[in-house]
């Protein structure tokens, strides 16, 4: 189930991104070179996943998971820029701002934010009061009170000691606030009640502090082979991470604990075994 709704965001983002003739064929180009590039698909299949647990039709959320993997992308080819993480690599090849110069990775990543919400508002048979209900938590979660919030606590203990408060903070938004949209979104275009959409984000939050967390041990422990990017970088240039700050040992334990607790959230659901498998894999995985 899980790769049959991978090629379903893939084969739309395909088409939303397609080549044109067109004068800037070159931004969409670098937008279709990160958007199509591969990844996990997370946030969009917990998307489709939290649809079916809701027992609406999961491709009622497509296009608003396309947009948030739109989104998603738009925030990796931004962090990889000089100015931010100034990466070189990303998913086993040349980041966008390598492949295409800064300046067209700086606007497709803009082309791509923008254009997210085009492709989410064309959402149809679904009540415009819920697809409302979507866009409004889509713009919070990716905006200065979730992701971006997050890159700033991340930029402001750039070269200073940070808290573990002040870490765990920078997990919740810079990576678990689209997993919490994700989630609630699901819910609420599958017509999930507000209880519903409170335990979905509970387990998206949980989910996204270990994937984070196990992101810092792989970081450590895996190859530039399996990661498809550098390894080593976050301890090289000094980064707080939660496996610096509590030691390898905790923060592997920390994941399996704070997954069985995004677990136990599922219970008000129905259908929810490919959730857990997701989370499971999440937890498990070794790239």
């Amino acid at each position: 189930m899980f790769e049959n709704y991978c090629k379903i965001i893939d084969d739309y983002l395909a088409d939303v991104l397609k080549a044109t003739g067109s004068e800037y064929y070159e931004l969409i180009d670098a937008m279709r070179y990160s958007a199509c590039a591969g990844g996990k698909r997370i946030r969009p299949v917990i998307m489709l996943l939290f649809a079916k647990a809701c027992g609406a039709n999961p491709l009622v959320a497509v296009k608003f998971a396309a947009a948030l993997e739109m989104i998603h992308t738009y925030s990796l080819i931004h962090d990889d820029l000089p100015c931010m993480d100034n990466d070189d690599m990303r998913r086993g090849r040349p980041s966008c701002h390598i492949k295409f110069g800064e300046a067209n990775a700086l606007l497709a990543g803009d082309a791509l934010l923008t254009d997210a919400f085009r492709v989410a508002l064309s959402t149809e048979d679904v009540d415009p009061k819920q697809i409302v209900a979507a866009a409004k938590v889509l713009s919070e979660c990716a905006g200065s009170s979730g992701m971006i919030g997050g890159q700033v606590i991340d930029l402001k203990y750039e070269n200073s000691k940070a808290p573990l408060s002040a870490v765990m903070d920078m997990y919740r938004l810079k990576t678990g606030a689209l997993l919490v949209a994700a989630a609630k979104i699901g819910c609420i275009l599958g017509g999930g009640d507000g209880e519903k959409q409170s335990a979905a984000a509970g387990f998206a939050e949980n989910i996204g502090l270990a994937f984070q967390i196990k992101d810092d041990i792989l970081d450590l422990t895996s190859t530039a082979e399996q990661l498809g990017k550098p390894i080593g970088s976050d301890c090289n240039s000094n980064k707080n991470t939660y496996v610096s700050l509590v030691g390898l040992e905790k923060a592997q334990s920390d994941v399996e604990k704070i997954t069985k607790d995004a677990l136990d959230l599922l219970n008000i659901f129905e259908n929810t075994d490919d959730l857990k498998n997701l989370a499971l894999m999440l937890s498990k995985r070794e790239n």
